[in-house]
């Protein structure tokens, strides 16, 4: 019998629109309708989130209930060639216990310890920071104490830096008998020593990690402020020999105005100074740091680690809180994935993010921008000292009595703190 021409029953057209169907799938790589599983992620740079696909309504419930007894099986465990760490979003676990508390740990600064000084609420510290595509390991303080036994780990930066080293020294203090660890607090230079694994946690103050005129007695204000950018030794011989450091430097930048640079040294006064744009001599500074890094330090002994911007959050409107008050009385963090306010400058980052590029000793991010975009709730606010009394009306009104840079202790540096102990 013949068939005519254009015409093809209905069997034959089945089994070609299936064969279509079938290749499809294929070549989208994506097996799942047919196979009834999927296969697990090997990177994150070849496979697109699953997250992106979920519901408005499934990000949400995903924001603020943690789901401990489920295992993602798309997730690996952490690699940091694999797994974008920016990349997640907050959970809400109410049954997480704070490895310190702002009364438990002796080495922590008055001035960040928010329940201590009257912060009723304490959500903010329950929740712990997920990545999309691969599981943070639980911070471990004895692992973390073998991995530092004979060697000195050095923050060194702004105040920011400073907690960030505060946060580390409280996360292990208490795994230490009293009588086995000591703490020498000094200006420039604060040592924690853990004597049984011969090891120390330190910090070295140098908010603009090049020279300047703020360096010991700190000019509060910052039109004032001179900088010799081309200078870096005076700082940098505290660096030599230690093995692990971890650099800051960004907010003590953002001033919103004109810098004083100089060139050469001061004492031959401060004369002679020009007046440039932030981001240049931020640049400038950055390329001296990173000169000396390459000429000065051993790549094979040292391992370096630079933490991108920490997020401020003085403007409300930025999460669309018009009638807000600053960070002041947030309870949340933001639920908008992808969120970026006002208190992070994408250009600086990328300035840093060039030079290292272009570095011959490695250097290892600390992406902690993206993640603390959303804790517009974790901030010292109005309660950087003890309240004998209730926060009044006038202190509330007032931006002065405000801290939207720093954060609470504990806290969001604690998460920064897990993310370096797993690259460590």
């Amino acid at each position: 019998m013949k068939i005519p021409m254009g015409k093809l029953p209905l069997s034959v057209m089945a089994i070609i629109i299936c064969a279509v169907v079938f290749a499809v799938l294929i070549f989208t790589e994506d097996l799942s309708p047919i196979t009834g599983f999927k296969l697990k992620s090997c990177s994150r740079k070849h496979t697109i989130s699953n997250s992106s696909k979920k519901s408005a309504e499934d990000k949400e419930k995903q924001n603020t209930v943690a789901e401990d007894d489920f295992i993602d099986e798309d997730k690996i465990n952490f690699d940091p060639n694999e797994c974008r760490i920016e990349e997640g979003n907050w959970v809400f676990n109410a049954s997480a216990k704070p490895f310190y508390t702002d009364e438990s740990c002796p080495y922590l600064d008055n001035q960040v310890a928010c329940l201590k000084n009257g912060r009723q609420d304490s959500e903010y510290l329950y929740w712990e920071w997920k990545p999309d595509d691969c599981i943070l390991p639980r911070f471990d303080p004895t692992d973390l104490l073998e991995k530092l036994r004979g060697k000195r780990l050095m923050f060194a930066g702004d105040s920011l830096q400073r907690q960030q080293w505060q946060s580390l020294v409280c996360m292990v203090e208490y795994v230490i008998p009293s009588d086995k660890k000591s703490m020498k607090l000094d200006p420039s230079l604060s040592v924690f020593k853990a004597e049984d694994y011969n090891a120390s946690l330190e910090f070295y103050w140098a908010p603009f990690l090049v020279q300047s005129n703020s360096d010991e007695n700190i000019i509060s204000n910052s039109r004032d402020r001179i900088l010799r950018v081309d200078s870096i030794s005076k700082h940098a011989k505290y660096w030599i020999g230690v093995d692990i450091i971890v650099f800051n430097s960004y907010i003590w930048w953002m001033n919103g105005h004109r810098m004083k640079s100089l060139w050469g040294s001061f004492a031959n006064g401060e004369e002679g100074y020009e007046e440039l744009e932030a981001l240049l001599v931020y640049r400038m500074a950055i390329k001296t740091w990173a000169n000396w890094i390459d000429s000065s330090l051993n790549k094979s002994s040292t391992k370096i680690f630079f933490s991108t911007a920490s997020p401020s959050h003085m403007k409300s409107a930025d999460w669309n809180r018009k009638n807000g008050t600053y960070c002041y009385g947030e309870r949340r963090p933001v639920a908008r994935r992808g969120y970026w306010g006002s208190g992070a400058d994408k250009r600086m980052m990328k300035v840093v993010s060039s030079i290292v590029g272009r570095m011959k000793v490695p250097v290892t991010f600390i992406n902690i921008t993206q993640l603390s975009q959303y804790r517009k709730d974790g901030h010292v606010s109005v309660y950087a000292k003890p309240q004998g009394k209730a926060i009044t009306e006038k202190k509330v009104n007032s931006h002065k009595y405000f801290d939207c840079i720093h954060w609470c202790l504990p806290g969001v540096p604690d998460t920064w703190n897990q993310i370096l102990y797993a690259y460590l």
